[in-house]
Formats: structure tokens, C-alpha cells, sequence
């Protein structure tokens, strides 16, 4: 992005479950805009080499391994922004895990996985970041991410469509303790993306979900960064509270592919 424009330039992010994917993408691209960024991954590895990458591309970025369902590792994240690069302004609570389970048949042990990084993880980032953007007392942007799961029943999906609901709940149920402080928070809600994680679950990951989305072919992470990049910019400071769906038009039509 050398002799572009960089709407981020001065600006300090963290970003969740960063390693690869669609935290990966966003991580990238706020780099490339000229953001400094906090990369977090459960896997030390897929940490250290997603902030390689970056940095190989000329952003600066440093990756910070941990398991961000913790409300301690969300404030170590943030304390890594703050000493490294001075702040934080733009906080992605990204990090998830999704679990496909029979309600029957839902072990309380998967419930509990799937909570208290998609919930919970979200939550205490979204709070240490806050704190620290209220102290600076120059607002900031906060972004969770959602899914179309939460918009529509899908087939064994009821635990990670309700933690992905709620999420959205977050966003606007924080705007009155948030705004005061001129801190937006919103939420982007994927519909099927190609990634990594999807592709090794279905090669024809494409294929499958070609015919059911409109606009005939399955999200890429771009498509969900540039998305989550205008959310988190300058230009969306009147936008709080909201979730942009981000399907290709699916949700409008809901046809599902088989469990």
C-alpha cells in the first residue's frame, strides 16, 4: 500500500483469534492502513507467524499468544498496546469457536467451550479495552463478530447461534454506558466464508454454498474485513449498536444446505 492513503495511520488495535482467517485478514489490513496492531492466537505458532507476515508486508504488528476466552489474557492484550504502541483505539473481539452439536446430545463441557470464548472472551475484551479508551478520553471503535447464525435457525447449531445472538445484543446493549465516552460499538455478522477452518471441514466449501447464496459464491475474508475495516474507520463514528450482515444476500433468502 506504499504512496496510498492511511486512514489508520496513528491508530492502535487489537485483534482476536488473529491467526488465520478472517481476524488474520483484519489484523492484516489495518496494518496496511497504517494501524498498529496487537495479534492474538491461541497457538504461539499461528501467532508468531501471522504477525511475520504482516510485518514481511510493512505493517507493524506483534503477536501475542493466549487463550482469549480469559478476562486475564483480554487485559494482558491491551497492556500489550499500551506499552508497545502508546494506547488502544480500535479493539476486534474476533476469537471464536464454533460447536455443531445434537441438542440432545450437548455435553454441558461443550457448552461451557463454546460460552466462554464467544461470549465471555468477547465481553472482557470489549470491557479492558473501554477502560483504557476512557482513560485516554479520545474515544475508540470496538467491533465483535457475529454470524448469520444468529439471525436464523440452522441444524445443530443452537449453542453458537445463541452465543453469536448475543453478541449482538452486546453491541447495543453497551451504547448507552459506551457513547459518553465516544466509543462505537458494532457488530459484523458473516455469512458462509471461506477459510482455512472451513475448508478443511468441506474442500467443496465453495461448491456447497454456491447455489444457496445469491450472489453465487461463498464470502471471502476480504469481503468481512472490508466490512469490519469501514466499522472500525473514522467515517463510521455515528454508527453504534448495529450489526452489518455481511452473506451475499443469503439471510434474505435462507436456504440452508444439508446438516
Amino acid at each position: 500500500m506504499e504512496g496510498e492513503a492511511k486512514p489508520f495511520a496513528g491508530r492502535v488495535a487489537v485483534v482476536t483469534g488473529a491467526g488465520e482467517g478472517i481476524g488474520q485478514e483484519i489484523a492484516r489490513r489495518l496494518a496496511l492502513a497504517g494501524a498498529k496492531v496487537v495479534l492474538n492466537d491461541v497457538d504461539p505458532g499461528r501467532a508468531r507467524e501471522a504477525a511475520r507476515g504482516i510485518e514481511a508486508e510493512g505493517g507493524t504488528c506483534r503477536g501475542l499468544a493466549g487463550d482469549a476466552s480469559l478476562p486475564a489474557h483480554a487485559a494482558a492484550l491491551v497492556a500489550e498496546a499500551v506499552q508497545g504502541f502508546g494506547g488502544i483505539d480500535l479493539a476486534v473481539a474476533n476469537a471464536g469457536f464454533s460447536l455443531a452439536s445434537d441438542f440432545f446430545e450437548t455435553r454441558p463441557e461443550e457448552f461451557d467451550r463454546v460460552t466462554a470464548l464467544n461470549l465471555r472472551g468477547s465481553y472482557f475484551l470489549a470491557q479492558a479495552a473501554a477502560r483504557q479508551m476512557r482513560v485516554q478520553g479520545r474515544g475508540g471503535r470496538i467491533l465483535l463478530l457475529s454470524s448469520v447464525c444468529g439471525h436464523l435457525a440452522i441444524t445443530r447449531m443452537a449453542a453458537y447461534a445463541m452465543t453469536k445472538a448475543g453478541l449482538e445484543m452486546l453491541a447495543k446493549g453497551l451504547v448507552p454506558e459506551l457513547s459518553p465516552h465516544q466509543i462505537t460499538i458494532n457488530a459484523v455478522a458473516p455469512g458462509a466464508t471461506l477459510t482455512p477452518r472451513t475448508l478443511e471441514t468441506d474442500p467443496a466449501y465453495d461448491r456447497t454454498w454456491g447455489g444457496k447464496v445469491p450472489t453465487g459464491r461463498a464470502a471471502s475474508v476480504a469481503d468481512i474485513a472490508h466490512a469490519a475495516l469501514f466499522l472500525l474507520s473514522p467515517g463510521a463514528g455515528h454508527i453504534t449498536g448495529q450489526s452489518l450482515v455481511v452473506d451475499g444476500g443469503w439471510t434474505a433468502v435462507g436456504d440452508a444446505p444439508p446438516s
